[in-house]
């Protein structure tokens, strides 16, 4: 594929990738404000920014392999953004004097290298044949193997801020 192409695919992607979390952000705020019929929207909307990112990884070269090789990937990406991307982040947001987005940025670092430890063991599972139930922190995005826990060892959240992944 022309190198344009592939960049312009990646540009695309990350955009719509983008929209589509947007878009639920502003589902939920919608509801919370009691416009039920925008946030229906608003979440429609999000799943065809979804399906359009889906659409455009697809079509890039490389990017899904076996699922062996994605869960490497998805690995190293964890250990990349866990020692290379957050540090820089945390460091900026504290000589700027930023506290809330220093804790985001503090919390997100400490639960990718959690995400690093899963995909970790999820190689092994995948050997073994073993299942696992996971449930995701709705307040910082740690995630809990089997069960919730009753506070989240990150952000503290209580166990109802935990959503069982189906």
């Amino acid at each position: 594929m022309p190198e344009k192409t592939e960049k312009n695919l990646a540009y695309a992607f990350a955009g719509e990738s983008k929209a589509s979390v947007r878009n639920e952000a502003f589902a939920k705020k919608a509801d919370s404000e009691g416009y039920t019929q925008v946030a229906r929207l608003f979440r429609a909307i999000s799943g065809a920014e979804s399906v359009h990112a889906r659409r455009y990884l697809l079509l890039m070269r490389g990017k899904i392999g076996s699922t062996e090789e994605n869960i490497e990937r998805a690995f190293q990406n964890e250990i990349k953004a866990n020692v290379e991307e957050y540090p820089k982040l945390i460091k900026e947001a504290s000589d700027e004097g930023k506290e809330r987005v220093l804790k985001a940025f503090s919390q997100s670092r400490d639960v990718e290298n959690r995400h690093a430890e899963l995909y970790k063991k999820a190689m092994n599972d995948m050997l073994a044949d073993r299942e696992t139930d996971y449930y995701v922190c709705q307040v910082c995005g740690y995630v809990s193997e089997d069960e919730a826990p009753d506070h989240c060892p990150v952000c503290g959240a209580v166990k109802g801020k935990f959503k069982l992944v189906t």
